[in-house]
């Protein structure tokens, strides 16, 4: 996706979630706040924050995984971030087929996750190519990564038997 589509589909996405903020299916529920996820690669961090749709489901489930690493960003800098990017939530929550998203903090290697669920792969890796024009505008090159797992629900990603060194995606303990 080309920067100057990738800025049509995050406008249109705003356009969205105006409309879902109005219609009140916005929402950031506390369930998860707080659990610490552990990820195969030995890295761990802490969901600080839940957005889903009510009453959207994925008939398609997929789980997408995104990670990046913030330009410049130390010490306070990363609660900075964290209370900032609620800003954010217009780049992502009104493309097509978005369910759900868990915020993970930065991790020890200042990382941050973002899981999702969609429906859809397509639509996920549609949005996952849009929203690499804008990451890369503020993250250390080459720290942009993401998987798209197809059939999976983001709540069922934990493995019952990790893979010991596994990818930096695959959560292996949420608690």
């Amino acid at each position: 996706m080309r920067p100057r589509q990738a800025a049509r589909a995050v406008g249109w996405c705003a356009l969205e979630v105006v409309r879902l903020l109005i219609a009140g299916r916005l929402r950031l529920p506390r369930r998860w706040v707080g659990a610490s996820v552990r990820f195969a690669d030995g890295s761990s961090s802490w969901i600080y924050r839940e957005t889903v749709v009510d009453g959207r489901e994925a008939r398609e489930p997929c789980t997408l995984v995104v990670r990046f690493r913030l330009r410049g960003v130390r010490g306070i800098g990363h609660a900075l971030f964290r209370a900032e990017s609620l800003l954010n939530t217009p780049m992502f929550a009104g493309f097509p087929g978005f369910v759900a998203k868990w915020w993970l903090a930065a991790d020890e290697h200042g990382v941050y996750r973002g899981l999702y669920e969609w429906d859809g792969a397509e639509r996920a890796e549609q949005y996952a190519r849009a929203l690499w024009w804008i990451l890369a505008m503020v993250s250390v090159p080459g720290s942009i990564g993401y998987t798209v797992l197809e059939g999976r629900h983001r709540d069922d990603l934990v493995s019952p038997a990790p893979p010991a060194g596994g990818p930096w995606w695959q959560p292996v303990a949420v608690a």
